[in-house]
């Protein structure tokens, strides 16, 4: 095998890894809290994970993938921004209070 084809491997690999520790993450979480509990950590392992899958996609030229990864990362971004945008509304909220 090409050092080419190890490294798009382990790209491959490295993306499916972070992808699946998401799951794990919000499996811990919901298990600590007795529901079902999806944390920060679980879009940002989203993200980084889609990302390599992504990059492994446009390597491979996997035109089916590549729209899944990259439709699915612009999810993930927006599911962040409400994150942060209430985080932001609960502090000028608390400030005012």
């Amino acid at each position: 095998m090409s050092k080419a084809a190890m490294l798009t491997m382990g790209i491959g690999f490295a993306g499916q890894a972070l992808f699946f520790m998401r799951f794990f993450v919000q499996w811990i979480h919901t298990e600590r809290r007795k529901e079902s509990v999806i944390p920060e950590a679980f879009w940002y392992f989203s993200i980084i994970g889609g990302l390599f899958l992504l990059v492994y996609a446009v390597i491979k030229q996997d035109p089916v993938f590549i729209v899944g990864q990259s439709t699915g990362t612009v999810i993930y971004l927006r599911n962040l921004y409400f994150i942060r945008k209430n985080k932001r509304k609960d502090v000028i909220d608390a400030l005012e209070s």
